[in-house]
């Protein structure tokens, strides 16, 4: 596949399947490409193609930290074969299979985190959200389908990408039969008094527990440390992506911003995508690796590595 091929096969995914996140839809593109990677002779041929496919997806106007945490996950699982196999044929195939394998483990770790979550929601809670999340979206199925009665409010956070805003999540909530009300991101201190719990995705997990998540996250945790609510990150574990950041300006300008942005001089003029909140406002994090704190992280990223 050529790098316009790789481009289409992407951004098909994303365009048409709504509830496949970024870093699953790369994991899938990274799988085409080895299927048919062709013109490749050696293991280091192919690992530079596949490397060259990470670059083209970095350059969509997509969020890219799960980009950049599942694909090197995949990358470092998969290269294990380069050890077990002794010809170049039998490497390729041992690749595809691990990739198979890595791949039907992230389609399932949306519904382990949803199972590990929805008991924490109780009848008559009040939950808030920020903004579109597919793993919180499939949390609250999984709540609702246990007849429970409980509210949600849900930020509007207006993205570029308009599939991210949190009116896409107020939909999927009312056809589901969940009461969900939009509010607007300024109005989060006023709401959360009157809430349980906030409950938020994430875009990346960071190695100090910490997260990298839609702008406004770390303003809604600040809020909700100091009014004593349980602020909740749910994510799945190929998000975890190693990166020790220590404030805002320590993340990487192309998690903050999308390609077409990162063009121009002045990136001061322009609002980042994402902030980062340090891991003393996360009360838990679920994940399909466990309900973890955030100073467990470290070890399950380790682990991951290994």
């Amino acid at each position: 596949m050529d790098k316009t091929e790789i481009c289409k096969f992407f951004t098909k995914i994303l365009k048409e399947e709504r509830e496949v996140s970024p870093g699953v839809a790369a994991i899938r593109t990274l799988l085409k490409v080895l299927e048919n990677e062709k013109k490749s002779e050696t293991v280091q041929e192919l690992d530079s193609n596949l490397r060259t496919a990470i670059e083209v997806m970095k350059n969509t106007d997509c969020p890219v930290t799960a980009v950049v945490s599942g694909c090197e996950l995949f990358l470092r699982f998969i290269t294990l074969a380069k050890l077990d196999t002794s010809t170049f044929s039998e490497c390729k195939n041992t690749m595809l299979h691990r990739g198979e394998v890595f791949l039907k483990k992230l389609t399932q770790a949306r519904g382990k985190v949803a199972k590990l979550a929805a008991p924490f929601i109780v009848d008559g809670s009040k939950i808030l959200v920020h903004s579109m999340s597919r793993v919180i979206l499939e949390t609250i199925r999984e709540a609702n389908r246990s007849n429970k009665r409980f509210q949600v409010f849900v930020t509007k956070a207006d993205t570029e990408d308009d599939s991210q805003s949190g009116k896409h999540l107020v939909e999927a909530l009312t056809k589901e039969g969940v009461e969900a009300t939009l509010i607007l991101d300024a109005a989060v201190g006023y709401i959360m008094e009157s809430v349980d719990m906030v409950m938020v995705g994430a875009e990346g997990v960071v190695e100090s527990g910490g997260i990298i998540n839609k702008v406004g996250s770390y303003t809604m945790a600040v809020c909700a440390k100091e009014l004593k609510k349980p602020f909740y990150v749910l994510a799945e574990s190929f998000k975890f992506v190693r990166l020790y950041p220590l404030n805002q300006r320590d993340l990487p300008n192309e998690f903050k911003f999308t390609s077409s942005i990162l063009k121009n001089e002045n990136l001061s003029k322009y609002h980042p995508l994402v902030d980062y909140t340090p891991p003393q406002y996360i009360t838990l994090l679920f994940t399909d690796l466990g309900i973890l704190t955030p100073s467990a992280v470290s070890d399950e990223l380790i682990k991951l590595y290994l």
